[in-house]
């Protein structure tokens, strides 16, 4: 027998914990799943598993073999994708999960112009902004924005800074004095961004040499769509606090107008997150790659 095979199968049945579980999902006969576990069994002349007619155990040995065996797979998978990409183009499904805004208007143009130029690339792309488990939903890639939390086993690069700009309309600053500085936005009216129905987020403003100050304003109108405050504030119910790449059309334009100018802005990390692997599939590298390169250019 192969000795790979054989581990693959041996590593499979302690994952599921049963000799017809791995038959079933190996598309194998049960007694051929015993044959390959006999077969490293008489090879190393020691007992991986110890079985009974109701249950099966792994024995010491047989667990630290089982650590190793995963290693040993793993490797050989990472060979085979690294000749792979050097044979080919980048192929099959790429899952994306993104923020809904900055999904739709950033970073799927990005992708789908990558899937352009490999047709052999299929995209499917989630827009979602409650934080996605990458394990748990299946995703190659997640892009995020703010602060991350540390995770074991998943790799992070920043791909874009995101400018955030106050801002007004002309009508609403016709009515009212035109703040010059942080202290005076306590006397406006304001649009918040609220989070996950229940997580208001403060206004950051940068200080040199020290964390960034957070302002919370006071408001009547709380929504969870970033467009939707773009919205109002060009209504003219308030001020706002926005990703420059949102309102820069209706700024161009003259519907919303920036404010603080002399006050630093406040810069939102973005960043690709993907599952630690021994080798990086190529469609997830070109993915980050071609993000890198291209959403700067979309922030300024």
């Amino acid at each position: 027998m192969d000795r790979l095979t054989s581990m693959a199968v041996f590593v499979k049945t302690v994952d599921l914990g049963s000799f017809a579980a791995t038959a079933a999902a190996l598309d194998l006969s049960g007694p051929m799943v015993g044959k390959h576990v006999r077969f490293l069994e008489e090879r190393l002349g020691v007992r991986l598993i110890n079985r009974t007619t109701r249950r099966q155990s792994l024995t010491d040995f047989g667990r630290a073999y089982y650590e190793r065996c995963r290693m040993v797979l793993a490797e050989a998978e990472a060979a085979d994708a690294l000749a792979a990409d050097q044979l080919s183009e980048p192929r099959g499904k790429l899952r994306v999960i993104m923020p809904v805004h900055f999904g739709r208007r950033c970073v799927a143009p990005i992708l789908l112009e990558l899937a352009q130029r490999y047709p052999a690339l299929e995209l499917d792309l989630s827009f979602s902004d409650p934080i996605a488990d990458l394990a748990e939903d299946g995703c190659d890639l997640a892009i995020r924005t703010g602060n991350l939390e540390d995770q074991a086993g998943v790799m992070a690069r920043r791909v874009a800074r995101q400018r955030m700009v106050v801002c007004a309309s002309p009508s609403y600053l016709e009515m009212h004095k035109l703040p010059r500085q942080i202290e005076d936005l306590g006397s406006h009216q304001t649009i918040i961004y609220r989070r996950s129905g229940r997580v208001v987020q403060p206004w950051l403003f940068p200080r040199h040499g020290q964390p960034a100050l957070e302002v919370m304003p006071v408001s009547r109108l709380r929504f969870d769509d970033l467009a939707a405050i773009a919205d109002a504030a060009a209504a003219g119910m308030g001020l706002a606090w926005l990703p420059y790449w949102l309102v820069r059309e209706r700024i161009q334009a003259g519907a919303l107008v920036p404010l603080l100018s002399d006050q630093p802005e406040f810069l939102y990390d973005a960043y690709a997150l993907w599952l630690q692997t021994p080798h990086l599939p190529m469609k997830v590298r070109l993915a980050v790659d071609a993000l890198a390169a291209a959403l700067p250019k979309l922030m300024s």
